[in-house]
């Protein structure tokens, strides 16, 4: 996740709403759709681990760069393949066996048709039921939204509404599709949430560990040990692990 800091804890004026459980009755498929490798690591991954491992969910992970631009010391040709296998490995670590990366450019994520037409076709090709995507605002609770995460939550809620509609995109040879529900993971306004379990933690700090080089290369980085306990607990580690979701009936 290109320019993740820690997330700023609230303020005990601020107690956090409760938030829903999240209902994965009836789901069989899920389709992550984000900008960049390491995007899915935060949080979300143990969610992924634990769908995969209790209830045989199918997991597709649609990323839309190789993330070539974000290891500046590195020249685009090599960071991109470097940065593809890091991300292979995570999704071998909770077990997520479908991994597609497009080559949109790093950096330069740019909303437009011909980005919402190449989600709508994984969509109609994965056929799933719901649809999970990062954070699309412009302010999180730790700072500023990074350029393409915002670029890539809006174009795949486009594109699940697209997907869905036989007359848009009436080129692609797949039938249309309806996705259920659409997921915004780590998102400020999140209304549910999803219980896991510690080995599910654990198999999130894997993923998150397997982007060695990648988080080499960023200086402030926390380590994904100390990391992803603070995302799935909270600031006083006391909570067990949850993963935060803002859900939309599609």
């Amino acid at each position: 996740m290109n320019e993740t800091q820690p997330a700023v804890s609230k303020s005990p004026e601020q107690p956090e709403p409760e938030l829903t459980p999240l209902d994965i009755s009836g789901i069989k498929k899920i389709l992550v759709v984000v900008a960049h490798p390491d995007d899915p690591e935060y949080g979300l991954s143990a969610a992924a681990h634990a769908w995969i491992k209790h209830s045989d969910i199918e997991i597709a992970y649609l990323l839309l760069t190789s993330g070539e631009a974000g290891i500046a010391t590195m020249t685009p040709e090599e960071c991109g393949p470097l940065r593809a296998a890091e991300q292979r490995e995570a999704c071998n670590a909770i077990g997520v066996d479908s991994l597609e990366i497009l080559d949109f450019l790093d950096g330069q994520l740019v909303y437009s048709l011909e980005l919402r037409k190449a989600i709508a076709r994984k969509i109609r090709q994965f056929q799933p039921d719901a649809v999970v995507t990062l954070p699309m605002s412009l302010e999180l609770s730790w700072g500023l939204n990074q350029a393409d995460h915002r670029v890539a939550g809006l174009a795949a809620l486009d594109a699940a509404r697209d997907a869905a509609n036989p007359w848009v995109f009436r080129e692609l040879p797949e039938p249309a599709w309806s996705a259920r529900q659409f997921w915004i993971v780590n998102d400020v306004a999140a209304d549910h949430a999803y219980r896991v379990d510690c080995d599910d933690e654990q198999a999130a700090i894997a993923s998150l560990e397997c982007h060695k080089k990648y988080l080499a290369a960023l200086e402030d980085h926390p380590p994904a040990k100390d990391f992803i306990p603070l995302i799935l607990r909270g600031e006083g580690l006391q909570e067990s692990p949850r993963v935060k979701f803002k859900v939309y009936e599609l």
